[in-house]
């Protein structure tokens, strides 16, 4: 049985999918003004999994990840000037140019860390009509309310506004980074924007449509209830995000959605902690510290990154250092140096695999996973070969699909001359049992970059 931890109840749930073996996921994509830094990446490696485990365990999974490409301000209390186009400003490009060239980047560090892409890719630019219907309805049932600035949603008529983030309404902060823009009209200070007008701070934005009430865009808030209902219906099963999403961007996303159909929206509000540097979260604002194309640049293989992310709980802050990585580069290597020694049979190690599945199907216990991992590679009681073998590698392609890691790949790399014939010397030095012309050879080979290791399989060669 599957466990997940659901912010709405505070509590670990078992998941019970609305339709009998089919889930429906939505996950808050990116607002495609930038690269996306480790630290937001930390939190789709996270949602990557649990899609794995909910494929492991039978379901046939649709997964949607809206793009946001417009309407998104530089604070989440509706002040501020769009990102997409501020960051298109300074590029000198269009809002549409700039979007696409970082969503496709997006979708590369997708492939390199080894993340399945959803099902569905949605654009908030792309989807203005089910925003503008949606809006509609709120006006229609009294919840939405027109000031010279904007379309607003009246927080004050949803009696459970506070069911997700535990905050008083009275205690809520409605932020005031870059703030530049406050209406007047407003009737709560909570209340937020439904549909944006090109009047006033915004009569220069570029991307703009008609609607009902005026030209304008929607408030970022409006496109991810529209799209997830359109895709997976108006009562779904899961919704990821980031923990930051919680107190305005989820929570407005509910207010939003249950007031439209009068039901409720998302069965599992399922959210990543921070990674975190020095204590700190890692933002885009205070220079978003690495990218997946940094780590590569420094010889970092992506999936290290992947591997580093397991080394703590998905609702867990994870401090990032340089230090750490390279000690997840350490053990993810190791562990790639190892594999190839292993002997194999056609079977699959049952309590070894038990085991793993219990630590994944306990809301995602990657940690215990990787543990378990460790433990079975480790194992040197178990006869390798014969009618009592554990299936050791076929175990690790089961748990691989998981993982992501890659682990039964084997890598090609382009060995030197000199290196080359540093291993054929040394070889021929082992044959003769002349250890310390083998040792030396080694030592050579470390000094020019290279480290080899020796597996019952023979030597393994990698870069140092």
């Amino acid at each position: 049985m599957l466990f997940l931890y659901n912010t709405l109840t505070r509590k670990k749930e078992s998941f019970k999918p609305i339709k009998d073996k089919e889930t429906g996921v939505y996950t808050c994509g990116p607002t495609v003004y930038w690269y996306q830094h480790i630290g937001n990446l930390r939190t789709y490696i996270s949602e990557d999994i649990l899609k794995r485990v909910l494929i492991n365990n039978g379901y046939k999974v649709k997964h949607v990840m809206n793009i946001t490409d417009v309407g998104h301000l530089t604070s989440d209390a509706d002040e501020g000037e769009d990102k997409i186009e501020k960051a298109a400003a300074k590029e000198g490009k269009k809002a549409e140019e700039l979007a696409n060239h970082y969503w496709e980047i997006f979708r590369e560090d997708f492939k390199k860390l080894n993340i399945i892409e959803p099902n569905i890719w949605c654009k908030a630019s792309e989807h203005i009509q089910e925003q503008l219907e949606l809006i509609k309805k709120l006006e229609k049932k009294g919840f939405a309310y027109k000031t010279t600035q904007a379309i607003y949603f009246d927080v004050g008529k949803f009696k459970d506004y506070e069911k997700l983030s535990r905050q008083k309404l009275s205690e809520k902060k409605t932020g005031t980074r870059d703030a530049v823009v406050i209406d007047k009209e407003k009737k709560n200070a909570q209340d937020f924007a439904l549909w944006f007008f090109t009047v006033g701070h915004f009569k220069n934005h570029i991307m703009k449509w008609s609607s009902p009430w005026g030209i304008g865009f929607p408030g970022w808030h409006t496109e991810c209830s529209a799209m997830s209902m359109k895709y997976l219906g108006e009562h779904f099963d899961i919704h990821t995000g980031g923990i930051d999403h919680i107190p305005v961007h989820h929570t407005n996303e509910i207010a939003q959605s249950e007031s439209t159909t009068g039901g409720k929206f998302v069965n599992y509000w399922i959210h990543g902690a921070f990674l975190t540097f020095k204590g700190d979260k890692i933002s885009k604002s205070k220079g978003g510290l690495y990218t997946v194309a940094d780590l590569e640049k420094m010889g970092f293989n992506p999936l290290v990154y992947r591997y580093f992310t397991f080394t703590a709980h998905y609702r867990t802050p994870l401090d990032f250092t340089l230090e750490g990585l390279k000690n997840a580069q350490n053990s993810y290597q190791r562990l790639k140096n190892i594999i190839p020694g292993l002997k194999n049979d056609d079977k699959v190690d049952k309590k070894y695999l038990t085991d793993f599945e219990k630590s994944i199907n306990n809301d995602l216990d990657m940690p215990k996973a990787l543990a378990v991992l460790w433990k079975m590679v480790r194992d040197t009681k178990t006869p390798p070969t014969g009618r009592q073998a554990i299936g050791k590698i076929k175990t690790i392609a089961e748990m691989d699909k998981i993982f992501g890691l890659d682990l039964l790949k084997k890598e090609t790399i382009n060995i030197p001359g000199k290196i080359n014939n540093l291993l054929k010397q040394r070889e021929e030095a082992r044959a003769k049992k002349d250890w310390q012309k083998s040792d030396a050879l080694r030592q050579e080979a470390e000094k020019l970059g290279w480290i080899i290791e020796d597996t019952a399989s023979g030597p393994v060669l990698r870069k140092k």
